[in-house]
């Protein structure tokens, strides 16, 4: 049986602990004087030059439809107003999609989807969240392709982020006619 004490823990090389003697190790001693400041950024630049300038451009993605804004009633695609429900994917046209609300949502709707290919599929469902009944999803299931359900301003963020990815998502976003008044 090994022992597994408190002396087996220490390398047997380190020399043992001296008391301190002031002839071999004489005290420390601390200097009262405060350092000397620091450089600043200026240090090494002539005088009178100025900082580099950084300048920071978003990196907005060429030729892939993005949503440039929501709202109540409409969704801006390019900046371009849909006042009603639509399918939108990073590469190709906007498309009206069928079901004019959540209520109207049908099994043919995401079947036709199989066509397109997508990894992942963000429904937007208006302005709050709702959940689809699995079998209207179950084509999508089937092909191992993930619906995500979300309220429509999540949809249209979370659309964006994914495009700007390089994933291949499709989003239909559902809107909600604009309140009246």
């Amino acid at each position: 049986m090994t022992d597994f004490g408190m002396d087996s823990c220490i390398p047997a090389r380190l020399p043992a602990r001296r008391a301190h003697d002031p002839a071999t190790n004489p005290p420390r001693t601390v200097s009262a004087a405060p350092p000397p400041p620091h450089p600043g950024p200026a240090a090494g630049r002539p005088r009178g030059m100025r900082p580099p300038v950084l300048k920071l451009h978003a990196d907005t993605p060429q030729n892939l439809n993005t949503v440039t804004s929501y709202g109540p009633g409409y969704v801006e695609i390019n900046a371009v107003r849909h006042e009603h429900s639509v399918l939108v994917m990073p590469q190709g046209d906007i498309e009206p999609w069928p079901a004019a609300g959540f209520d109207d949502l049908e099994p043919a709707h995401f079947e036709a989807l199989l066509e397109k290919t997508p990894e992942v599929v963000l429904l937007g469902t208006g302005q709050k969240l709702r959940f689809p009944h699995p079998r209207l999803t179950a084509a999508l299931a089937r092909r191992h392709i993930g619906v995500d359900a979300m309220d429509l301003q999540a949809a249209c963020r979370t659309y964006n982020i994914l495009m700007a990815e390089g994933r291949k998502v499709a989003a239909i976003l559902l809107v909600d006619p604009a309140p009246q008044g």
